[in-house]
C-alpha cells in the first residue's frame, strides 16, 4: 500500500493495497477506495463514499462532503464514483440526501474537468465529460456519452439525454432530450448532435431519423407540443435512438423539456 506519510487515513477507512494516497489527503471512516485509485495530493474523501477501481483524483478536490441544502441534518447518505473516473483539480461532490435517492453517483469512465461541482442526488452516467467550471444543481441526471461544455450551469432537477452536447456558458432550465445540440445564454434547443452520433458509430440511416423525429416533434406548427408528442409516443419506433427518444420522453418530468428558441434552429 503506497501511502504518504503526511496523509491522514481512518483506521476504519478502507484502501486497497494497490491504491496510491498522495501526500496531505484526508480520508474519512466510512471511505472506501478501490484498487489502482491514485489520489495525488491534497484530496479530501469524507462521508460514506466509495471509489471505484482505476479511478484518479487530482489535487484539491474534495468528494462526499454534507450537501449544500439547509434541510440536511446529517444523514448517512452516499457518494458512489465508479471505473476509471478522471476527476481534475478542484471539483467537489457532495454526498445526497433523504429527500431523494440519498445517493450522488459517477458512472464509469467517465471525465470531470476543473472545478466541475456535482450537487447532492446528482447521477451522472457512464463516459460523460463535463468540461471546466460545469456546475450540476441538486438531482440532476446526465446521461452516458453526454458532454457539457465548459461553465455550463444545469438547474436542479434537469435530465439530460445520453449523447447530447451543451454548449459552454449555457444556462440549462429544462431537460435535455438525448442526442441533441443545445447552447445559449437560456440555452435552447438548436438541433441533433450529428457530429457526435457519427462519431459514436451511429449511422447515416438513424441520423435521418432521429432529425426527422425531431423536427416533427419540435417544428411543426399544426398542434400543440403535447399533441405532437402524444402521436409520437403511440407511433413504434424503428430504431434504438427513437426508442432512446421515446423512453426519455415518456418519463415524467418536473422541469419540462428544452424547446427551440425559434422553429428554424431545428
Amino acid at each position: 500500500m503506497n501511502i504518504h506519510s503526511s496523509s491522514v487515513i481512518a483506521d476504519t477507512a478502507v484502501v486497497d493495497a494497490t491504491a496510491e494516497i498522495g501526500p496531505f489527503c484526508v480520508i474519512g471512516p466510512d471511505v472506501t477506495i478501490g484498487a489502482g485509485v491514485k489520489l495525488h495530493s491534497h484530496v479530501i474523501v469524507q462521508g460514506h463514499t466509495e471509489i471505484g477501481e482505476g479511478t484518479e483524483v487530482y489535487p484539491f478536490c474534495s468528494l462526499g462532503m454534507p450537501p449544500q441544502d439547509m434541510t440536511y441534518t446529517g444523514e448517512p447518505t452516499q457518494v458512489t464514483i465508479g471505473k476509471n473516473v478522471l476527476i481534475r483539480e478542484n471539483v467537489t461532490i457532495h454526498r445526497g440526501t433523504v429527500k431523494d435517492s440519498a445517493h450522488t453517483r459517477i458512472g464509469d469512465n467517465s471525465m470531470l474537468m476543473v472545478g466541475v461541482h456535482v450537487a447532492h442526488d446528482c447521477q451522472v452516467g457512464e463516459n460523460a465529460i463535463l468540461t471546466n467550471l460545469v456546475t450540476l444543481g441538486g438531482h440532476v441526471h446526465v446521461g452516458d456519452f453526454a458532454i457539457i461544455g465548459g461553465l455550463a450551469a444545469i438547474h436542479q432537477f434537469v435530465h439530460i439525454g445520453k449523447y447530447a452536447m451543451i454548449g459552454g456558458m449555457s444556462g440549462v432550465e429544462y431537460d435535455v432530450i438525448p442526442f441533441a445540440l443545445v447552447h445559449g445564454e437560456r440555452a435552447s434547443l438548436k438541433g441533433v448532435n450529428i457530429i457526435g452520433m457519427r462519431r459514436r458509430g451511429f449511422g447515416k440511416s438513424e441520423v435521418h431519423e432521429l432529425r426527422a423525429a425531431v423536427n416533427g416533434l419540435f417544428k411543426a406548427a399544426d398542434e400543440t407540443f403535447d399533441n405532437r408528442l402524444q402521436n409520437f409516443l403511440n407511433e413504434n419506433a424503428s430504431s434504438l435512438v427513437t426508442q432512446e427518444l421515446v423512453a426519455f420522453l415518456s418519463r415524467k418530468s418536473k422541469r419540462g423539456f428544452l424547446m427551440p428558441e425559434k422553429k428554424s434552429d431545428v
